[in-house]
């Protein structure tokens, strides 16, 4: 065993002049003291705890790296998807916005002619409830019948709120027409001037729109190109009569 030590120990020497040019058996060696003895001792422990080398170790280490790196990855492009989302979002408000604008102010000016028309004057008009936020204010209207004071709507008629509900639909008609309108009962609450008013709109606004209108009102009935109506010959049972008005 000694003798093993001793070449042991010869090849190190050798090896260590070889590679660095020392000669340890030159060098005289300190004493260790209690100290380093008990730190030698420390380590010792601690690399036993760490146990043997996990050579699994670098691979589970470059998967972990690869993971990171891509979920890194994943985040920048979250985050950049983010940031033109909100892009996005800010420049459809923005058009949204103006559109709204230019679209309320138009309906405004159409919604007081229309008004008049109807009235045979007066004035009316809409007032946003937020000047300052379009996309989520709500919309008022003031209105003032010939001989009246400008009001809120609640505070009118029956048939003078009627009235001005169908200035402001006939008002977006004007601006944008659509194909067909379905009228229920519309001119039920209006008196005889303000049928025939409401009849008159209706005549030179169906240039652009049909109109489907059910009613009672033989004013309206007069101003019909067809008419269709419904009776009860037994009961439980409805009967379609349909009638084409031809000029004379």
């Amino acid at each position: 065993m000694r003798a093993e030590q001793k070449m042991r120990i010869e090849n190190l020497a050798e090896t260590i002049r070889q590679n660095y040019g020392l000669d340890i058996g030159a060098m005289v060696l300190e004493e260790i003291t209690q100290e380093e003895e008990d730190h030698l001792l420390f380590l010792k422990r601690k690399i036993e705890e760490i146990g043997p080398v996990n050579l699994g170790t670098l691979d589970e280490y470059e998967e972990l790296r690869d993971r990171y790196e891509f979920m890194i990855k994943q985040q920048e492009d979250l985050h950049k998807s983010i940031a033109e989302l909100e892009e996005a979002i800010s420049k459809i408000n923005s058009t949204t916005r103006k559109r709204l604008r230019e679209a309320f102010e138009a309906l405004k000016v159409k919604f007081g002619e229309v008004f008049m028309t109807l009235f045979g004057g007066g004035r009316a008009e809409l007032v946003l409830t937020d000047e300052h936020n379009i996309l989520e204010t709500g919309i008022e209207i003031v209105a003032q019948p010939p001989g009246k004071k400008l009001q809120n709507i609640n505070l009118l008629s029956g048939g003078e709120k009627a009235l001005t509900a169908l200035a402001l639909q006939f008002a977006s008609f004007l601006i944008k027409p659509t194909p067909m309108c379905i009228l229920d009962e519309a001119d039920a609450p209006l008196d005889e001037t303000n049928t025939e008013r409401f009849t008159k709109m209706l005549i030179e606004l169906s240039k652009e729109t049909q109109f489907l209108v059910v009613t009672h009102n033989k004013t309206t009935m007069n101003i019909a190109q067809h008419l269709y109506g419904i009776t009860m010959e037994e009961a439980g049972v409805s009967k379609v009569i349909s009638m084409q008005l031809a000029e004379v």
